[in-house]
């Protein structure tokens, strides 16, 4: 297999056609991406996460602000992605800057979720600990009831972040390990360039 350099100016129009072609072909969450991030110190953690939002800017996902990722980025506001669609032999790596979206597309994104996904945001204190699995229903039930009547509001907690991409490396699968690598970088004047690697 060999990367197409077809979108050679245009590495989001090039991730756009792979995640295209992975919404065709993977049976599972083809937005799913592993995110990293670090605190203070440095010391990393990963998680899977879901792409909600693509565009010139950069890739957008929504979390509880107060979990752990929402707190290490607080604190070192940068991040790296990764995707990898096995269906494929394809893996796409991202690095960069993150910054908050703006409360209007949190607020229209978090309105397009389903009722129980909404108060799902309200009931889980995300990364704290649980003493067992009664006091989540308790508080599902709880936040049920209070919003039993009209539209779920946007907890202030629930927060989108986008991940302006610095860096976008697109890996192919290839015989004898052989791949085929091809990383983008933004220049100063805010253009791409892009480079093979060697596998």
């Amino acid at each position: 297999m060999s990367v197409e350099l077809y979108s050679a100016d245009d590495p989001i129009a090039m991730f756009k056609e792979w995640l295209a072609e992975a919404e065709a072909k993977e049976d599972n969450n083809p937005t799913a991406m592993s995110l990293a991030t670090a605190d203070a110190e440095g010391v990393p953690s990963v998680r899977m996460v879901l792409l909600k939002d693509l565009d010139e800017r950069g890739f957008v996902f929504y979390t509880n602000s107060d979990s752990r990722k929402g707190s290490e980025l607080a604190a070192n506001p940068n991040a790296s992605l990764c995707f990898h669609w096995k269906s494929m032999m394809k893996v796409v790596r991202v690095d960069g800057a993150v910054e908050k979206v703006s409360s209007a597309d949190a607020d229209a994104y978090f309105k397009s979720r389903s009722r129980g996904s909404q108060i799902g945001a309200w009931a889980s204190k995300q990364s704290q600990p649980l003493d067992n699995r009664f006091e989540l229903e308790k508080r599902i039930a709880a936040f049920t009831a209070k919003y039993s009547m009209g539209e779920v509001p946007r907890p202030d907690f629930w927060e989108g972040y986008r991940v302006v991409p610095s860096r976008i490396e697109f890996w192919s699968e290839g015989t004898f390990r052989l791949h085929d690598r091809v990383v983008y970088t933004t220049t100063q004047n805010g253009e791409w360039m892009n480079q093979r690697l060697y596998p």
